[in-house]
């Protein structure tokens, strides 16, 4: 770890411009770098923007949410997992102005955003999107079928009153 920290020292010093002193930009203090702040609170701390091509959080052992799809499946899960009914969520909605289990907007901003554990959150949340979507999909299906058929039972009666009275048939 500490040659990939003064690997990204010595890249940055070439890159600072000459008007800036090193002593302005870093800290260390507590086997912590901070960059443009005199008090780092991680390994790495940066007081501005971060320029990537990609990174990778490690999830260290964390819990995936496919305990969302067991639930679904009818097999308990092992951390009690239920999803909400919808018109609970309604109401935390309408009560909270975030959705259940999501930090709030006050929480994030006082605390910050811890990328590993917002996307396992957002995760959850796609996952349960999706049931209740797929739920959805099977009561419109449900409906749809239950319409055609007492379609097909007013067309047949109406064939049927037809037959029996054609007087009815010629007047129509």
């Amino acid at each position: 770890m500490k040659k990939i920290l003064w690997a990204f020292l010595a890249l940055f010093l070439g890159a600072c411009s000459s008007s800036e002193s090193l002593t302005q930009l870093i800290t260390i203090k507590d086997q912590k770098m901070g960059i443009a702040t005199k008090n780092p609170d991680q390994r790495l701390t940066v007081n501005g923007g971060i320029h990537a091509k990609e990174v990778i959080v490690d999830l260290n052992g964390a819990l995936a949410p496919d305990y969302v799809f067991t639930e679904f499946n009818g097999q308990p899960t092992t951390n009690n997992y239920r999803r909400m009914p919808l018109d609970q969520i309604k109401a935390y909605v309408q009560n909270n102005g975030h959705l259940p289990g999501v930090p709030s907007h006050e929480v994030l901003n006082r605390n910050g955003l811890d990328l590993k554990a917002f996307s396992l959150i957002l995760l959850e949340k796609i996952e349960e999107l999706t049931l209740y979507l797929i739920q959805q999909q099977s009561q419109i299906e449900s409906l749809e079928a239950a319409l055609k058929q007492n379609t097909n039972l007013a067309v047949d009666k109406t064939t049927a009153d037809q037959e029996k009275n054609p007087l009815k048939k010629s007047q129509n």
